[in-house]
């Protein structure tokens, strides 16, 4: 197959890549500076210039391929109110455009991977592909609310007859991941975390690897016009960090911040790290995104190590 790949050079998407070069398909990706991406070339990857602004060029581009998986887009929580547009632009914009181009490309398949953050908070619930959420309740942060305005961009076009697939990642870890959640992972488990603090965020935890080939299962046999979770299990922030430190026999920090003092932190957020630390609170303090992947599980064969098993990967734990 010829399948184009956005993102291809970040977290998940070079995962992706690297799946669809190991059985022998052709990719394309589309990146800023081919120059800076030298060693997606080098792993085989065909590389295209593009900041996926003009839907023209992107359907130029993607005229040939067998498939469009729409990967890119930017994950922060706990932005500055001018840096919205900029994300607004990066996960609505962005996905209009590679799905219009890919319409007029006239591409047969294309895969547009969401997130299970579409759901907003599952209050303790493990949801599955029909929930939908009260609106009424409002976005948890600015990343929420564009992330589910492109899945509705993704819905919408569905709706018109165009071949759309959705895939509703969890909460993606493993190698390399630069997420708020696996940077506490990861210093729980080097010893260097230096307090507990939002230990009740709850997450459906799904092992990057486990999830680049969820997506290529979902571009080759996923149905049209469907909707796939791909999650594992589902634990609290936590319980993710105690097993990481127990992984590498340590114990966790004492000092547990609560979170009504992190409350009145809010206008010092800026002095840990946090400026924004409002967001950071309503998208975390006892937040769950928990979804079941049973629907992939059953129809694509997708499955998602326990977290101790990808941990031990992650850190390199024999």
């Amino acid at each position: 197959m010829r399948p184009f790949v956005t993102g291809g050079a970040g977290f998940i998407g070079r995962r992706v890549v690297a799946r669809l070069l190991e059985r022998g398909d052709s990719v394309v990706c589309p990146v800023r500076d081919p120059d800076r991406a030298a060693d997606l070339a080098a792993s085989g990857a065909q590389l295209v210039q593009s900041d996926l602004s003009d839907v023209s060029a992107l359907e130029t581009q993607m005229r040939g391929c067998d498939a469009v998986i729409h990967v890119a887009g930017s994950y922060r929580v706990g932005i500055m109110p001018g840096e919205r547009p900029a994300m607004w632009d990066a996960n609505v914009g962005a996905t209009e455009r590679v799905l219009d181009a890919a319409s007029a490309a006239s591409v047969p398949r294309i895969v547009h991977v969401s997130t299970v953050n579409a759901f907003g908070n599952t209050r303790g619930a493990i949801v599955d592909e029909t929930f939908e959420r009260d609106l009424g309740q409002g976005f948890l942060s600015w990343y929420d609310e564009t992330k589910l305005r492109s899945h509705e961009a993704a819905e919408e076009r569905i709706a018109r007859g165009v071949p759309i697939v959705i895939v509703q990642p969890g909460g993606v870890y493993g190698p390399n991941d630069h997420s708020g959640a696996g940077a506490q992972v990861r210093l729980a488990y080097e010893g260097r975390l230096p307090y507990r603090a939002l230990e009740d965020a709850g997450l459906s935890w799904v092992h990057v690897d486990d999830l680049a080939t969820g997506i290529v299962a979902a571009m080759d046999r996923g149905r049209i016009g469907e909707a796939y979770v791909m999650a594992g299990p589902s634990l609290r922030l936590g319980e993710a960090m105690a097993l990481a430190a127990r992984l590498a026999g340590r114990r966790l920090p004492a000092l547990r911040i609560p979170t009504p003092l992190l409350r009145l932190m809010v206008p010092f957020g800026s002095l840990i790290g946090q400026p924004n630390l409002r967001e950071v609170l309503s998208a975390s303090d006892g937040v769950t995104y928990w979804a079941s992947s049973a629907k992939a599980e059953r129809e694509l064969g997708f499955r998602a190590r326990d977290l101790e098993t990808g941990l031990r990967d992650t850190f390199g734990v024999g």
